[in-house]
């Protein structure tokens, strides 16, 4: 039975360098957000810093996938919040008492609907939508997400040369 992967004790410095601008890139968003209050938002941009540095030649990891899908999460997430506060929908009882469970699921939906149309499908992107109905959120969220995912994909286009996929 194999406990390490057989690559690793011939590209160490590799899997070591690449997880340490990972581990870097969250620790500066880290530091922007309130971790408690956007943990699900954070917890997305984690799931892109693994896809970007641990597979770096992956469709899910280009700059269109990973800034659109971003695009396309921030929108449908910011769509259902706004609907779910919409005083109008307290004509269900259902609405009434659950929108973000039913506002939540929307919201998956719509940027994965989005993001299969439009070729940026990036999974951590639609769990972003979700935190966004989930997590309070301000528009500064917003514009550290994107900058985050932004820096993520340019420091992936500089390293590119260097980078290999480790999965």
């Amino acid at each position: 039975m194999r406990i390490l992967d057989e690559n690793f004790r011939k590209n160490i410095t590799i899997y070591i360098s690449q997880c340490a601008l990972a581990t870097i890139s969250v620790f500066i968003v880290l530091m922007v957000l309130d971790v408690v209050t956007n943990a699900v938002i954070i917890a997305a941009l984690g799931s892109s810093a693994f896809l970007t540095f641990t597979m770096p030649e992956a469709q899910i990891s280009r700059p269109r996938f990973m800034i659109g899908g971003y695009i396309v999460g921030i929108a449908a997430g910011c769509l259902c919040h706004y609907l779910s506060l919409w005083s109008l929908m307290s004509w269900t009882s259902f609405i009434h008492e659950s929108p973000h469970v039913v506002f939540g699921a929307m919201s998956v939906g719509l940027a994965m609907f989005v993001m299969v149309i439009t070729d940026t499908e990036h999974s951590p992107a639609a769990g972003l939508a979700l935190g966004l109905i989930l997590n309070e959120w301000s528009f500064l969220t917003i514009v550290v997400v994107f900058v985050g995912i932004i820096s993520l994909s340019a420091i992936k286009l500089v390293l590119k040369p260097v980078l290999k996929n480790l999965l």
